[in-house]
């Protein structure tokens, strides 16, 4: 039986292709935690993880000085058992983005190994529901873009072969936001699905308001109007308006899913791989969300998530923003307005490690 020999853990800062905005942030920095997994039978896997710019040398730290110690010797099949012993050895520092977000780096190496182990694709091992899911944008509507460049853009992507792209709101006044959106819709037609993000930004009373004042527009989802931590909130906006509640990549555990599918909270579960803690618990979460006839569609992470959606089958988007082209040598394959999960062994990603070499700001490794 093979056993894990060492592990080796890189950090990655690389900076995002275009501004991108919101109610609450400017994303500045993509900090990206990469985690190699090699085996005493020459096998290997590769994870990774992210932040937005805070929080990735502590990532590092807990990899290195916690986590990945308690990898050496262990059967690296036993990916339930791993995920489990190493959530309860960091047990006080959980439930958290950066226990969530250092788990999720182990256990997609571990997934990766397994499924180039058998030579399958993670989509196919995973569930295989089907090789290809409906594709949305979010590289086009930041918030501080203006009206008529939201427009250009968003028309663009039109062309382009997406089915549908994402606009951030939240702008100081309703009004504001209300002028975009009509602008948008007028210039792709009813049939172009629009979806808007908040970032978290609103109260319970303006999200209320705000969401009253979209309904016109005909959306896909209203996301994350109100702080994550505001399960209340959301259930009662979502009492007050028609348009689907999505939320999740705040979430850092499955059972705060439960929480929202329990109280009619949402209607959209938008799970990240890496901020739920990797594909073993995304993956309890979609299927959590398919017994409560609950489209699943996941934020970031399209390379990644292009498998996982397709993997499972109530995933219904996959949103498109570039994310690792400086790190890699795969491109997200789309065809016909659908991303293509990819056939090959394992992630389906082809890390370029030159590249991540000359880049890594950190590096460790433990035997």
């Amino acid at each position: 039986m093979s056993r894990i020999q060492s592990v080796e853990i890189l950090q990655v800062d690389l900076p995002p292709p275009v501004v991108r905005t919101d109610a609450i942030q400017a994303f500045v920095t993509q900090e990206t935690p990469i985690v190699r997994i090699v085996c005493d039978d020459g096998t290997e896997g590769v994870g990774y993880t992210y932040t937005i710019g805070t929080g990735g040398s502590s990532v590092v730290a807990l990899l290195t000085d916690h986590l990945a110690p308690k990898l050496v010797g262990r059967d690296p099949d036993a990916i339930e058992a791993i995920w489990k012993d190493l959530f309860f050895h960091t047990h006080a520092t959980a439930v958290g983005a950066i226990t969530s977000l250092a788990l999720a780096a182990i256990d997609t190496a571990l997934w990766d190994l397994r499924c180039k182990r058998i030579g399958m694709p993670l989509w196919k091992v995973a569930g295989g529901a089907r090789a290809a899911v409906p594709v949305y944008t979010t590289e086009g509507g930041w918030l501080h873009l203006s009206a008529d460049a939201l427009v250009a853009q968003t028309i663009e992507a039109k062309a382009q072969g997406f089915r549908g792209a994402k606009l951030k709101v939240g702008k100081p006044h309703v009004s504001e936001d209300v002028a975009r959106l009509r602008a948008v819709r007028e210039a792709v037609g009813d049939a172009f699905e629009i979806m808007v993000d908040a970032n978290q930004c609103f109260t319970v009373s303006e999200a209320i308001r705000r969401a009253r004042a979209f309904e016109p527009f005909g959306l896909a989802w209203l996301e994350e109007p109100l702080p994550a931590e505001d399960l209340g909130g959301h259930a009662e906006l979502a009492s007050h308006t028609a348009i689907p509640i999505a939320v999740g990549e705040s979430l850092y555990h499955p059972a705060h899913f439960r929480e929202y599918l329990e109280r009619d909270a949402c209607s959209i579960v938008q799970a990240d791989v890496a901020r739920i803690g990797g594909i073993t618990p995304w993956l309890k979460v979609a299927h959590l969300a398919e017994t409560y006839n609950v489209a699943v569609c996941p934020h970031f992470l399209m390379e990644l998530h292009v498998s996982l959606t397709a993997a499972v089958p109530n995933a219904a988007w996959v949103e498109y923003i570039p994310q690792l082209d400086l790190l890699t040598t795969s491109r997200l394959a789309i065809a016909d307005g659908c991303a293509i999960a990819p056939s090959a062994p394992g992630l389906g990603i082809d890390w370029n490690f030159e590249a991540i070499e000359r880049r890594a700001v950190a590096r460790a490794t433990v035997r």
